[in-house]
């Protein structure tokens, strides 16, 4: 890949520059990773043979998706948070940059595959083994994580080749397509259409395919469920679900599908906060934790440790 840029390197602002609250930052944005880590949800799914189901399945690449997309982001800016000198080289810059965009659109892609899954489950129970089978299983997980890999090096591979002549300082506190733009000294028009329309495509597309697929539900419960406790009960989880999914997609869109400009920066790495630190902690919350036999196999898994 050839590299036409005279910046070396560049420095990431970090959310605030306030100095007072770096400290209480470090210590928020640390809980919150070791608490991303914690929920490694994959772990208690392959060790337990009662979970190999497909929902199960899912949850496990959700899981794995959620720390290595905290990953990306978290342990560079609490280095940050404590550093005087708050660089970050060229192709560290870029390889964040991909990371954080293959894992965060693989993760919208699998939240609508999770949706449809649940949508078979509860409107085609009889089905459902048979739709939901291991093979394709697997080639979804495949064709989701391939798409997204694909994605963000179209991103990558377009941003390498932009001329940064000017600042190297990045108004955020991880390398994204946008404060790149911001700093490059050529013609972005390409990188800019590619922004709103591929990634916008690859947001708004499974948004809308969740959004059916939870219409769908709710409205089959409400004709033929006719236990309002069973009713209410599936009604919260599908409102759980669907709150993960907003406070990703929202924030998203906002962001990637607006036009360019100094200033939406801020607004922009409060916005990042919510889908790249808020929601990871929130997932193994909203759509396992709450699980009671998710919560029996942790428990038979700490059982048999101790």
């Amino acid at each position: 890949m050839l590299n036409q840029t005279s910046v070396t390197e560049f420095l990431l602002l970090g959310i605030t520059d306030i100095q007072v609250l770096q400290p209480f930052l470090f210590v928020v944005f640390l809980a919150i990773y070791v608490l991303i880590v914690a929920g490694a949800i994959l772990m208690i799914v392959i060790l337990d043979p009662r979970l190999h189901s497909p929902m199960y399945f899912f949850l496990g690449n959700l899981s794995c998706l959620d720390i290595c997309y905290s990953t990306a982001t978290l342990p560079k800016m609490l280095e940050n948070i404590l550093s005087t000198h708050k660089a970050i080289s060229f192709l560290g810059c870029i390889s964040q940059l991909h990371f954080f965009h293959f894992l965060g659109s693989t993760e919208a892609m699998l939240l609508a595959i999770m949706a449809f899954d649940r949508f078979v489950a509860i409107c085609k129970p009889l089905r459902y083994p048979l739709i939901m089978n291991h093979q394709l299983c697997t080639q979804t997980a495949i064709t989701i994580w391939s798409m997204g890999f694909f994605h963000a090096l179209l991103h990558s591979i377009m941003t390498s080749h932009l001329k940064f002549c000017g600042s190297n300082h990045i108004h955020h506190f991880f390398c994204d397509v946008k404060p790149l733009l911001e700093l490059a000294c050529g013609n972005t028009e390409l990188n800019q259409w590619l922004l709103n329309t591929v990634t916008g495509t690859i947001a708004m597309g499974p948004f809308f395919l969740t959004l059916l697929s939870y219409f769908y539900i709710i409205m089959y419960l409400f004709f033929k469920t006719h236990s309002c406790s069973t009713l209410q009960k599936a009604l919260s989880t599908c409102a759980s679900h669907f709150m993960v999914v907003i406070l990703l997609y929202a924030p998203v869109i906002f962001t990637y599908i607006r036009p360019t400009s100094g200033s939406s920066m801020d607004q922009d790495r409060i916005l990042a906060i919510m889908y790249s630190v808020v929601t990871p902690v929130l997932n193994p919350l909203m759509y396992t934790l709450r699980n009671k036999e998710v919560k029996g196999a942790l428990s038979r898994v700490i059982t048999r440790r101790i």
